[in-house]
């Protein structure tokens, strides 16, 4: 029986380092490692059931390629790369690189997984998405007034007295986050205060919940501004050193009073009033920045406004979105878009449904994602699988509802069967991630297909043959505060170099309230309040995560992420719904059929799902949501979703 020590890989947070039971070469075992600063010993649903899930029924295990009555046969890696290099070439040929994209996101974050396997196509100057489906917007948003995004990170929240989650679900998508909060608040009292829409679990343990109407966040910022400045409960030496245009961000605080606010948000002139006063009474504090906040149609500027509370207060970078923006190695690198000159298409992630429908892209490479689910506009997408002149090759760890749609499906390795470096968005601590039992099947890594598929195909780029061990050593030169790349390697769990909080990557090297890059961009140097999509009688839909599942990981652990709809008690007696009772849920795109869950944990006019979940009839989610593009960023607007309600016939 071993131990071995590795790490968590997925689209989250927390970054865990985890100790992994083998015997006789079969996992047994998965916890939290206990000498980690941040996993601390214990781990969530997700990562427990690793075992479950490397083990599963629906593992690809082998190469297959798809049968003239659309079914699968297995076939042998030389077969299956030889008909990929075919097609390849072919569409090379006969429409040039502009026609090859690879489509992938964060499924596996590791460096030898994510970046590493971008490397084939730079040299093959192919097509590139603008990896726009997350987080993209918020960045854009917070880019416009600090220069980078980085901010608070998890391990400083001990010493902050208040704590605002603010559209962040922390206790389950960031649990060991969420805990050294609780141990702060235990510890030395620091308050929790979470800002959401609706009753999530995270503000089922917070000191006070405030739920302003969805996309609200911006007048509810300059309420809290216009408290705040009134009182000259503000830091003006801080504000006159530090920062740019603030009289300019005083003036449209001003004229928010709190009737507006209210008016706007629905939220009553105490609960802003105790919002600002928390802020002004427990300082420093650290405002927690959700990824959702910003996928709504003007989900920039939620994020660009709640990031400027903190310098109101005299603090330098007083918000959490991401810390990736505050690490200094080059990713480049790794994924060769620092190697090569070529000129590439780019095109809109968040738009491939149009894209891929009318043709513009004839070979398709998917890895690290399952876009069949995850996109928005999905009938759109679908119609692109689906064109006789697009092939097809998903590589993936499980039978997905996107590999299931490929020509050739290449069984990939899951983390535990592999190594890799895993340097996390919140925390900067880094582990790495060992191979913890032999590959199952024939189920390969991203490096090695890399080399195959450019050796086939006669690429004379020498970097795409370089060993990726000494890349990711270069990488790293002089990138620790605590030890050595040899350490890494023996074991060791390292911190990474950070940026100062106190630096500002702007024109002015000030944080800026007024954003002239915004102006020069055609953008409002401010942000504003814009009016709420609506629609007569309609809902805002509003989806997140839940604790079992990663995305549409671990439905095969698990079950079905649940097809359930939460209600306002009010809405739904005017809707002649009740609790239990199977709806529809529809717009202008589509439908989806779920159960009901009447409760008061949503505010009227808010509908919410748990993400990416398929109807009672097998619908999906996301057959509802545009595939439209926010101004800023490009990012996606889910969270600005309308839809309506209505009971099942016969039900």
């Amino acid at each position: 029986m071993r131990v071995i020590r590795t790490a968590c890989p997925r689209d989250c947070y927390d970054t865990c380092s985890l100790l992994v039971t083998v015997e006789d070469g079969r996992i047994v075992k998965v916890k939290g490692d206990p000498d980690h600063p941040v996993t601390r010993g214990f781990t969530c649903p997700r990562g427990a059931a690793d075992i479950q899930r490397t083990y599963s029924g629906e593992r690809v295990l082998y190469p297959h390629a798809r049968t003239l009555d659309r079914g699968f046969t297995r076939v042998t890696w030389d077969e299956a790369l030889d008909t990929i290099t075919s097609n390849l070439k072919t569409a090379l040929w006969e429409h040039g690189p502009d026609s090859l994209l690879q489509l992938d996101y964060s499924g596996n974050m590791g460096l030898l997984t994510e970046p590493w396997a971008q490397r084939l196509w730079n040299a093959l100057g192919a097509a590139i998405h603008d990896s726009t489906i997350c987080s993209a917007s918020g960045h854009a948003g917070l880019a416009l007034h600090h220069g980078l995004t980085y901010g608070v990170e998890p391990d400083e929240l001990q010493e902050k007295r208040l704590i605002v989650f603010w559209g962040f679900n922390a206790k389950v998508s960031a649990p060991h986050t969420w805990a050294l909060a609780v141990k702060a608040k235990h510890e030395t009292g620091t308050k929790i205060i979470v800002v959401d829409p609706r009753k999530s679990d995270t503000a089922d343990s917070a000191d006070v919940w405030i739920a302003p109407k969805p996309g609200s966040d911006i007048a509810l910022v300059y309420g809290i501004a216009r408290s705040l400045i009134e009182r000259d409960l503000i830091d003006n030496g801080f504000l006159k050193e530090w920062t740019h245009g603030y009289d300019q961000f005083k003036e449209e605080a001003l004229r928010w009073n709190l009737e507006r606010v209210e008016e706007v948000t629905l939220l009553s002139p105490d609960q802003v009033e105790n919002l600002a006063d928390a802020y002004a009474g427990n300082n420093p504090s650290a405002t927690m920045i959700g990824i959702g906040l910003q996928k709504s149609i003007y989900g920039a500027d939620n994020a660009r406004a709640v990031a400027l509370i903190p310098p109101l207060l005299g603090l330098h970078r007083g918000f959490y979105y991401s810390s990736g923006q505050g690490r200094y190695f080059n990713k480049g690198l790794i994924s060769g878009s620092s190697l090569t000159t070529k000129e590439r298409r780019i095109f809109s992630q968040v738009g491939l449904g149009r894209l891929l429908q009318r043709g513009d892209i004839k070979f398709l490479y998917v890895n690290n994602m399952n876009p069949a689910i995850t996109l928005p506009d999905q009938e759109a997408f679908h119609n692109g699988l689906e064109r006789k002149d697009l092939f097809t090759v998903v590589h993936e760890t499980h039978w997905t509802e996107t590999a299931r749609h490929a020509d050739v499906v290449l069984p990939a390795q899951t983390y535990l069967e592999k190594e890799d470096l895993v340097p996390g968005y919140s925390h900067s601590y880094i582990t790495k991630s060992n191979r913890v039992v032999e590959p199952l099947g024939e189920s390969r890594n991203e490096t090695w297909i890399t080399i195959e598929l450019a050796r086939r195909l006669g690429l004379k780029e020498e970097w795409l043959y370089w060993d990726p061990w000494l890349v990711l050593k270069e990488v790293f030169k002089d990138q620790f505060l605590n030890g050595t790349f040899e350490d890494l390697m023996g074991g060791a769990t390292l911190k990474l170099r950070t940026r100062i909080t106190s630096e500002y990557q702007t024109p002015t090297g000030k944080l800026e309230f007024v954003s002239g890059k915004a102006v020069e961009s055609g953008f409002d140097p401010l942000p504003l309040q814009h009016s709420l999509p609506s629609e007569e009688g309609g809902f805002t839909f509003l989806t997140t995560g839940i604790p079992k599942y990663t995305h549409t990981q671990f439905q095969d652990v698990y079950g079905p992420i649940p097809p359930v709809v939460w209600i306002n008690p009010r809405d739904a007696e005017r809707m002649g719904v009740a609790d239990g009772d199977p709806v529809s849920v529809y717009n202008e795109r589509g439908a989806i059929r779920v159960e009901a869950v009447v409760t008061d944990r949503v505010s009227r006019g808010v509908l919410w799902s748990p993400r990416l979940l398929r109807g009672l009839k097998g619908e999906l989610q996301n057959l509802l949501m545009p595939g439209d593009v926010q101004a800023l960023g490009g990012g996606p607007v889910f969270n600005s979703t309308i839809v309506n309600v209505s009971p099942e016939k016969g039900s």
